[in-house]
């Protein structure tokens, strides 16, 4: 498939020794667990740099590293005052470790940080949250990371189906043709939700400190094939229509109409379907697979293959160059599943040489 980065949830060994010397590029993860034990002491972050990063370089391509997942959506205090500690300390750790390579440093956010988000130009960001928000935004500012965050269209459309008053229209959520919609602040129009979801991310950013030179990278979103009843629009047929609508976006280097010239990077939740994972139906089923490795649905991203669509085993975006000449990456993330091997993923469709 041309696989050229992958993005863990943790940092499995067995993961990371599998993929030495194959040239993939690895994000790896600190659990939430870890925060306050890192935050505490520098000692702890050197020693989980030291075991689970510096065995495997430079064999394995390691080039970020994610502290914490959605900890200030959460009601962990204690976690929530060590997040900015813990990621100086791994900064530091890894400066400290002599890699010889850059590795970033960053953590994912939930779209739920934001108080508002839209119009996107009234985005901002949770006061309850300023005070941990401002100086992460100076920390990816000294560092030249990216402000990581969580956005499903899928899940405004289910608490809102439209059309109507408040409503979410499924073409503007799948990035199909559809009026748009203006935002009065700044007169652009939006004809999807995650663009004007990034952009209110943005404007929330500037609102916040004027952080203009941090970039913003999609790390979760996605569509489920299939869901509850409650769930409207979980079918495989719109989850190939948003995954592959994205896609070609993205191949295009299409930037938000906030910022035209910077493409957009977005990972797509996910590669194989959980099919052990608890809740709603739809939990289950975001993968492009199923777990056996067979394909869920064809995905057509807007270049030649059987049957005319692209399917996971034949696509161009699955290639080293995108019909404009420019390099197209796909990374996968991945987490561990209680009783199982399977590597659960999200594609990364990339035009930019940021590293997470």
């Amino acid at each position: 498939m041309g696989v050229n980065k992958v993005k863990l949830y943790d940092a499995d060994p067995r993961v990371l020794t599998a993929f030495a010397n194959t040239g993939v590029g690895f994000t790896i993860a600190v659990g939430n667990e870890d925060l306050q034990a890192m935050a505490a002491s520098p000692d702890a972050a050197r020693r989980w740099v030291a075991a689970n990063v510096q065995p495997y370089v430079p064999a394995t391509r390691i080039t970020c590293v994610t502290v914490g997942n959605e900890v200030l959506s959460g009601n962990d205090t204690a976690a929530m005052a060590s997040l900015l500690p813990a990621m100086r300390a791994v900064h530091a750790a890894l400066g400290d470790a002599g890699l010889g390579q850059p590795v970033a440093v960053s953590s994912a956010h939930s779209v739920d940080v934001l108080a508002t988000s839209f119009p996107p130009s009234s985005g901002a960001f949770r006061e309850d949250l300023a005070g941990y928000v401002r100086p992460i935004l100076d920390f990816h500012a000294q560092t030249g990371s990216p402000f990581l965050v969580n956005a499903y269209p899928f899940f405004s459309y289910k608490a809102s189906p439209g059309p109507g008053p408040g409503g979410v229209s499924l073409p503007y959520a799948l990035f199909q043709p559809n009026p748009g919609v203006r935002d009065p602040g700044t007169g652009l129009t939006y004809d999807n939700m995650l663009y004007a979801q990034i952009d209110a991310v943005y404007a929330a950013m500037q609102a916040a400190g004027g952080r203009a030179d941090v970039g913003v990278t999609v790390s979760e979103t996605g569509w489920p094939s299939r869901g509850d009843d409650d769930e409207p629009g979980a079918t495989a047929q719109n989850a190939a229509a948003y995954n592959g609508n994205l896609m070609r976006r993205v191949a295009a280097g299409q930037g938000t109409p906030l910022r035209p010239a910077v493409p957009v990077d977005v990972y797509v939740f996910a590669l194989f379907n959980e099919d052990l994972k608890p809740g709603p139906t739809s939990e289950r089923n975001y993968g492009l697979l199923y777990p056996d490795g067979s394909p869920v649905y064809a995905l057509d991203a807007g270049g030649p293959g059987p049957g005319g669509s692209l399917n996971p085993y034949y696509t161009s975006m699955f290639s080293s160059s995108s019909s404009s000449g420019s390099a197209v990456g796909v990374t996968f993330l991945t987490e561990k599943v209680v009783l199982s091997l399977l590597l659960q993923a999200i594609v990364i469709l990339r035009r930019s040489h940021s590293y997470c």
